[in-house]
């Protein structure tokens, strides 16, 4: 039985086939983040729009029309432009989205997120009319910016190379973190506005500062230097300080006496300041994903064309004076039946280690990312569980996102745990009761 060596090729089942695929792969995931680069982007310009134009809208809304009416109009178009921007962006990968797509939990939240915006005129019109109050107001800005920042979540969920993993780890941290903060700009100016902090008010402004500082700490965990130092620059600015005693002066003094309304303006400018700040971290973050993705796809692509060249080395026919390998079977004896001896069709031995060589060297690159990519992966995991967690806790005792949240850091505290040993412990407990 003869087995000659088989040729390089893409159509043919040999290892240097399929070794090489693995190389393509590579490249492709890269290319693919390359281009989702461009989304990502936009999904930010656009949740920092939509942040901004629920901030009027609320402005708007709780001062009957009588506040902030042209400058809500003007943020509205802006909005309208940034999305735009963001369907040119999705319109441009669309196709490789559709046809190769690497996660079907991507696809299912870019078509939330879709869903969600062909809402968003019927959603300025009922601010227009006034036909809606604060909170749903808010409560609708709130879902559809979840949305979209979830799509960036599974992107990142997506990602196999470590350093693009960790960098879309940060940035997603650091849009929740900059939302829990246009969050507590609107709870904040909802009690300045209305003279006072009622019990809910209080415990929703905690819940927010410390859903902030939680994702903060991821993203310094994750970020590159600078973006890093950016952020820390940011915290320690002395703007941190007078939002830390307006924050202070409202939930305390708020309960037994009426508070100037004018806070309410004061608050409003520094905390949409603070969210200015925070998106000029972002587009670090973003720009640092950017000049990754370049250096990556590059490195990947000279790699591939490497050993591309060595193995169509190693493909020709081997010096005469070489040892050939030759497979036989043993009989029972211990002799060689050479009826039924298999040529190895001219491979040297040298050839066959360089081969043997450039596989294991490939599984132990594979296997390094796939470890590396373990601490971005868990973060992820650990945001994924606690919302489970939450959604569990409000369903089982009917109560609010914010309570939620409050019952599950009692019982961190309560069992001196951290919040996503807990939250794996309750979803694990609600598994086994299905």
């Amino acid at each position: 039985m003869n087995t000659n060596k088989h040729r390089y090729s893409s159509d043919q089942p040999s290892a240097e086939a399929y070794l090489i695929a693995s190389r393509r792969c590579e490249l492709m995931n890269l290319q693919h983040f390359l281009q989702m680069g461009k989304l990502i982007q936009s999904i930010s310009n656009l949740v920092h729009g939509l942040q901004r134009e629920r901030g009027a809208s609320n402005i708007f809304l709780g001062s009957n029309g009588e506040k902030f009416g042209p400058e809500r109009k003007a943020i509205a178009e802006e909005s309208a432009q940034l999305r735009f921007v963001f369907e040119q962006a999705l319109a441009e990968i669309h196709v490789e989205l559709t046809t190769h797509s690497v996660s079907s939990h991507l696809l299912a939240h870019i078509a939330s997120a879709l869903h969600g915006l062909e809402s968003l005129p019927e959603l300025r019109k009922r601010i227009e009319t006034r036909a809606l109050k604060v909170p749903e107001a808010t409560e609708l800005f709130c879902t559809l910016i979840h949305r979209l920042i979830a799509v960036v979540f599974e992107a990142a969920d997506t990602a196999v190379d470590p350093s693009l993993a960790r960098l879309l780890v940060a940035m997603v941290h650091l849009m929740n973190g900059k939302e829990f903060c246009g969050q507590e700009r609107a709870t904040g100016s909802a009690g300045f506005s209305g003279g006072g902090f009622d019990t809910a008010l209080i415990q929703r402004m905690t819940h927010l500062v410390e859903a902030q500082e939680r994702c903060f700490e991821v993203v310094l965990g994750f970020a590159d230097e600078q973006s890093c130092q950016q952020l820390q620059s940011l915290l320690a600015n002395d703007r941190e300080k007078e939002i830390g005693r307006l924050r202070q002066f409202g939930c305390s003094v708020g309960r037994y006496k009426p508070l100037d309304s004018e806070l309410a303006d004061q608050w409003f400018a520094l905390m949409s300041e603070r969210m200015d700040e925070l998106k000029k971290v972002e587009e670090s973050v973003e720009t640092s994903f950017h000049g990754r993705c370049v250096e990556r796809f590059a490195e990947a692509r000279s790699s591939l064309a490497h050993h591309e060249t060595l193995i169509a080395s190693l493909d020709q026919p081997e010096d005469a004076t070489q040892p050939l390998l030759v497979l036989c079977e043993s009989g029972s004896n211990g002799e060689s039946r050479a009826s039924e001896a298999w040529s190895s069709g001219g491979i040297g031995q040298q050839s066959g280690r360089s081969i043997f060589d450039l596989v294991q060297e490939q599984s132990r690159r594979l296997q390094q990312m796939s470890e590396d990519l373990q601490g971005a992966k868990e973060a992820l995991e650990d945001r994924r569980t606690q919302e489970k967690a939450v959604l569990l806790l409000m369903n089982h005792r009917n109560i609010t996102n914010d309570e939620a949240h409050r019952v599950l850091r009692k019982l961190a505290m309560d069992q001196g745990k951290k919040l996503p040993e807990v939250a794996r412990a309750l979803v694990s407990m609600a598994d086994l009761l299905k």
